[in-house]
This record gives C-alpha cells, structure tokens and sequence, in this order.
C-alpha cells in the first residue's frame, strides 16, 4: 500500500497518464545521493529508500550513494538490496551527526567515478545537512547531468552555525536544476536560505499510509484522547511550536493528554512549560526510545 500511494503522489504531480503508468518512454539512470541511509534508520533514510522502490517499479535504473558505515568500515564497496537496488557505500567515514566532512573538491575523483561508470542521467540530492550531497549536485553539474534537490527539514538563520550553513547552502544550491521540498513551510525555508527562485522549488508532501500507523482499538482509553508525538527535540522538528500549543489545548480540551518520546536541546523548553503550568499528570516526556520500542509506542 505504501508503495502504491507514492507511485499515484508521482502520477498526480507529474501529469502521467495512468494507462502508460508501467514504463517510461526512455529509461534514465537516477542517482540518490545523500549522507543518511540504513543501516541508519530515520525519516530521510526511509524516502530515499522508498523513493528508490518507487522509480524502479516505474522501469528506471536507480543506485544510492552514501558513506560508509559501522566500525572499522564494515559496511563500504558495493550492496544491493530489494528489486535490485545497488548501493555505493563509499570509503568516506562520517566526520559529525553521521555526515562527511565538506571539502568542496575531495569526494570529486569517487562520485565521478561512480556517475561516469554508471552512465548516470539524473542526480538527485537529499538534505541541506548532507555535504556529501551538496558536493555531489555541484560536481554533477560541471559533468552536464540534470540535477535536483530535495529538503527534508527547516533551519534557522540567527546562530553563527545557521549563518554559515546558509552561506554554503547558497553556494551549492544555485547549480541545481529543480528543488523538492516536503512542506510550504520547508519551502518558505529553503528559498530564503538559499536565495533561489521560488519558481523552482516545488512542495511534494511526503505519503503516508495511514493503515499502517493505525492504533490498536482495543488498547483505547475511551475517556481520554491521547497524542503520541515521536521526534527529534530539537528547533527543526518544531519542538517549540509543541512546547507553544500544549498549554492552550490542554486548557480548552480536559480530556487531552500528551505522550511525547525523544530527546534533544528542545527538551528543556518542555520541562520548563510542565513547570510553568502544572501539567505533570498530562504529558509524559519518555525521552529517546530505541528503534525496536517506537512501533508499540505509536499502537499505544
């Protein structure tokens, strides 16, 4: 099901008629690049790898690109995985936040390499947090390939890191074809930081299946209704705006309560507005929970 919401989100923003859904008329090469990818399990992860199920249902030819992983390099060199999907897990170990160092000019010899062997049509970079993306549009683009970028998340432009983050945002960015952003918000977002025309950037919500986040109907508090929030605590997932709303809905509904997993900076903004307004026995802050155990909190 999951698959097949992505495929009709495609049909819709493309314009495709669904009698030629099958294939296309020309079958490209598509390289997703970008620093997050499994064994790292995340919202980003997640897209690139259904996207890449998505295009090669379509009858595209798809490879991933991202650095290696695990301790002492285990996971580098080639891997394939569902419908054939090749992977390139590159000798480039994460630098911070599972992220290469930027280095403009050093991954130059290996993403060309890869882009050149491959006979690679279309690149498309994932994440404004990912140098290896970020290099791999623009050293893309100086060998002639369609580029495109897609933005998964806001950022700040305020604090010293913003500022500079954004300067190399603006420096990347302005050699990329097309942008995809996951909001109108993110949109708004990216077109300041990056300063492009906002006529390039395009909103493509990401699609959900909702049956497979149902709650148990059985495990139903039948007098309360009960919000799980799962998210990184941090300015980017919007963990102020959550701090923000909590009061005034708790105050207008009494039968409302929060369960809130995850941890970052953002969780003192938290503490402090159980403090302020007594709140204690209507949100529950469980703080960071291990992949295996996020499942049951989201059936709770």
């Amino acid at each position: 099901p999951y698959l097949t919401r992505c495929m009709l989100l495609f049909q819709l923003r493309m314009q495709v008629d669904p009698s030629s859904f099958a294939l296309e008329t020309r079958r490209l090469t598509i390289s997703l690049i970008c620093d997050c990818f499994y064994p790292n399990a995340g919202g980003v992860e997640n897209h690139i790898y259904q996207l890449a199920q998505c295009l090669l249902l379509r009858g595209h030819r798809v490879l991933i690109v991202t650095h290696a992983y695990g301790e002492g390099w285990q996971r580098q060199g080639v891997r394939y995985m569902a419908r054939g999907l090749k992977v390139y897990y590159i000798p480039y170990r994460p630098f911070y936040n599972q992220s290469v160092f930027i280095t403009v000019f050093g991954l130059l010899p290996v993403i060309r390499d890869i882009l050149v062997r491959e006979n690679v049509d279309v690149v498309h970079g994932h994440s404004a947090f990912s140098p290896l993306a970020l290099e791999s549009l623009m050293h893309s683009k100086a060998l002639g390939l369609r580029t495109i970028f897609t933005d998964h998340s806001l950022f700040g432009f305020a604090d010293l890191s913003s500022v500079l983050a954004n300067k190399a945002l603006f420096l990347f960015l302005n050699v990329v074809d097309n942008f995809i952003c996951v909001s109108n918000v993110a949109k708004e977002n990216t077109v300041l930081r990056g300063g492009m025309n906002p006529d390039r950037v395009f909103v493509i919500p990401n699609a959900i299946d909702s049956l497979a986040f149902r709650p148990d109907p059985s495990a139903r508090d039948p007098d309360n209704i009960t919000i799980v929030v799962i998210s990184r605590l941090v300015y980017r997932k919007g963990a102020d705006l959550l701090g923000a709303i909590i009061p005034p809905l708790c105050a207008t509904f009494a039968n409302l309560k929060f369960i809130i997993g995850g941890d970052g900076p953002k969780r003192l903004v938290l503490e402090e507005m159980l403090e302020s307004y007594d709140l204690h026995s209507r949100v529950q802050l469980l703080g960071s929970l291990p992949h295996h155990k996020v499942r049951d909190l989201i059936f709770f």
